[in-house]
């Protein structure tokens, strides 16, 4: 199934438009901002920055109207500059989560949601971790709270460089067909 997000450069769907049905690592060249969008089909990963850096949101199908009003849905940038399209995954999700960098410290796979890693496995941290099946989203804070980050199959072997610094306390599969 093919993905598809339309941005707009005015509020209210209005303005010069940039339709989009894959990744797009700089979308300065189709438009200066974007107020609003509509997600027609699938699911999107959108970056404050070109080629997919800085911080990150998920949106799902559905329209959205006004991009500063996303900040009450914890979006905390107002410009988009890249996006990538996350395919729809069937079958199990697998990850294996590690305390410290490097695939070092205590470890845990995980094949299902965890609001709050601290409680569920006694660990104040996660610097790495081996996404080994399906695609996730990784939340600073636990139950889902604060940046994001989204973690499709391979190894991160450092959060720190990565995102200057961010840690991770809870996870999510990315279940929707959207």
């Amino acid at each position: 199934m093919m993905g598809k997000i339309t941005f707009y450069e005015e509020k209210n769907f209005q303005g010069r438009s940039y339709e989009c049905m894959s990744d797009s690592s700089d979308m300065s060249s189709h438009m200066s901002r974007c107020q609003s969008c509509r997600v027609e089909s699938g699911c999107f990963m959108l970056y404050e920055k070109n080629n997919y850096m800085g911080q990150q949101f998920f949106m799902r199908r559905g329209e959205y109207n006004d991009m500063h009003r996303m900040q009450s849905m914890g979006m905390m940038f107002d410009n988009i500059r890249s996006c990538r399209m996350i395919p729809f995954h069937r079958g199990q999700f697998r990850m294996k989560i590690y305390e410290r960098e490097n695939f070092g410290g205590q470890s845990n796979e995980m094949m299902d949601d965890c609001d709050n890693i601290q409680d569920r496995y006694r660990m104040s941290d996660c610097q790495s971790c081996n996404v080994m099946d399906g695609h996730w989203l990784m939340y600073e804070q636990p139950h889902y709270k604060g940046r994001m980050m989204y973690m499709r199959p391979g190894e991160y072997r450092s959060f720190r460089e990565m995102m200057s610094g961010q840690r991770f306390m809870s996870m999510r599969r990315i279940t929707d067909m959207c």
